[in-house]
């Protein structure tokens, strides 16, 4: 780090990732906050932000570079992976929205890497204009990694755990 003062920054949770039977995950919004989901059951996905509460600590705040599970004998920053470990442990998915009732709070997803429990700080349409581009490049360690979200589901990621 450098001598430079750091500055705060504060974040709330607006909600929490709740597993309402193995493998089918909802986020429960917090009553202040449900006025928020007006209209995004208008949308087919969602990108769902979550603090990975479980890594939040100085020494995983601390780990800069890991050797990656998924492709043996190389070593990459944080920022180069979408690993849980990061200097402020904040996450995202993209999932389907199956269910989303904003006087209830509930918004029910196909899928999220989240544990339950695990605060919720943001949550955003998925507009392929503002996600989807043309012409993305990865590093050879991922070219053989499916294309398209739905396809991952059936690819086998090794110790990643995908």
């Amino acid at each position: 780090m450098s001598d430079e003062k750091q500055e705060v920054y504060q974040v709330h949770p607006i909600g929490y990732v709740r597993e309402e039977q193995e493998g089918q995950f909802i986020v429960e919004i917090l009553e202040p906050y449900r006025p928020a989901l007006n209209k995004l059951e208008h949308f087919s996905h969602v990108h769902v932000l979550w603090w990975a509460h479980e890594l939040d600590n100085d020494e995983a705040r601390g780990i800069l570079q890991a050797d990656l599970p998924y492709a043996p004998g190389t070593r990459a920053g944080m920022f180069a992976c979408r690993g849980p470990v990061r200097p402020n442990p904040i996450l995202m998915d993209v999932s389907e929205i199956i269910e989303c009732d904003e006087k209830t709070g509930i918004v029910r997803v196909a899928w999220l890497d989240a544990v339950p429990g695990s605060p919720v700080i943001d949550l955003k349409p998925y507009i392929p204009v503002s996600d989807r581009v043309r012409g993305v490049r990865v590093p050879s360690w991922l070219e053989d990694w499916p294309e398209w979200l739905e396809d991952a589901a059936d690819f086998d990621f090794g110790d990643m755990g995908g």
